[in-house]
């Protein structure tokens, strides 16, 4: 065996006349093991002994007939085969809870639930006009909501692998080339905030072109909050300068600190935000305290708005027909945003 290649697994041989019958834990414990990655990981977050855990995979691939993951040094690996069976695996589950939701509802015993991520990223004021929406759809539905705050990529992972039924999240494609099974509703244009040194010469025009930008230090992220934003940002920007890069903020989420670094560094350094304004806002400015700075930062237009963001509620297609409809009710009850706290400058800046 060539040195790095993956060990063969062999397979356990069925017992004589046994039957071979998928069960619903072995799907659970594969969905577990590709989502922690490990099977120490699995086996404690699924509050069962790791032995039990690597027999009950084992005897999957035995039912499968295949091997579904390969043991590599850096880690587990899902094979072809394993892929394929994640993606049903997860269809199947999540399925089998909706309806045994439906069934208990129907007994009397709860109701149906709505799994909905909201990311932290997104502006207040903006998510408390659609959980509002969403709230009172569920409500009238009589469907319980389930709230998750975590990050949403731009594939929305979270969604397609059913670890949730829908989110409020940024598009930065057409909805329509989408991957299945996701749907989405639009809700509105964003762009981010853009600050600069009031020393600036575009300040006093109150726009800046991107060829100015990209020849600034430009404090930007970080990257792990708005991964869809931030790279298809840096592509834009990209198109002027191959070579540019934004600069790390210096500190944790803080815009007033990083609007603090930025007017006092020694070459000239903007900030941009995260989506956080409706598209064409007016400009704004901010007054640092003294004597923290000596110099205004002057929040400025993209000439031409070039970096945009599509606010939208995403949803799996696969959800039942009900649900589907409360996500649909909510997005047309909500209103777009009052262009009142478009200049707040606390909008969630990462």
């Amino acid at each position: 065996m060539k040195q790095g290649q993956a060990e063969p697994v062999a397979l356990p041989k069925a017992v004589a006349g046994a039957p071979l019958a998928i069960e619903l834990r072995h799907l659970r414990y594969f969905v577990a093991l590709a989502d922690a990655g490990s099977f120490t990981h699995a086996a404690e977050r699924m509050f069962i002994a790791q032995p039990t855990l690597s027999q009950q995979i084992r005897r999957l691939e035995e039912i499968v007939g295949t091997q579904l993951l390969q043991r590599r040094r850096e880690g587990l690996q899902l094979t072809k085969a394993g892929a394929v069976l994640l993606d049903a695996s997860r269809t199947v589950l999540s399925l089998v809870d909706h309806e045994v939701n439906r069934t208990r509802q129907a007994a009397g015993l709860g109701r149906q639930r709505l799994r909905v991520v909201v990311p932290p990223p997104l502006p207040d004021a903006f998510a408390v006009e659609a959980a509002s929406a969403l709230q009172s759809a569920a409500a009238a539905a009589d469907v319980d909501l389930v709230w998750m705050e975590a990050p949403l990529d731009a594939g929305f992972s979270v969604i397609r692998q059913r670890r949730a039924d829908a989110g409020l999240g940024w598009l930065t494609a057409n909805p329509e080339t989408m991957p299945a099974p996701l749907d989405a509703m639009s809700l509105g244009e964003f762009e981010p905030n853009v600050w600069i040194p009031a020393s600036h010469a575009a300040a006093r025009r109150g726009t800046i072109s991107l060829d100015e930008l990209t020849r600034m230090d430009v404090i930007h992220g970080p990257r792990r909050a708005e991964p869809g934003t931030y790279d298809a940002w840096t592509r834009v920007l990209r198109t002027v300068d191959p070579r540019f890069e934004f600069t790390d903020p210096p500190l944790r989420h803080s815009l007033p600190m990083d609007l603090a670094f930025a007017a006092t560094a020694d070459r000239p350094t903007a900030v941009l935000t995260g989506p956080s304004v409706i598209t064409g806002s007016r400009p704004g400015l901010i007054r640092l305290p003294r004597p923290m700075v000596t110099h205004d930062m002057v929040r400025v237009e993209l000439e031409d708005h070039p970096l945009t963001a599509t606010a939208a509620l995403v949803w799996s297609g696969d959800l039942p027909r009900p649900l589907q409809q409360i996500l649909f009710d909510a997005a047309d009850g909500i209103a777009s945003p009052d262009p009142a706290w478009a200049s707040s400058t606390d909008a969630n800046f990462k």
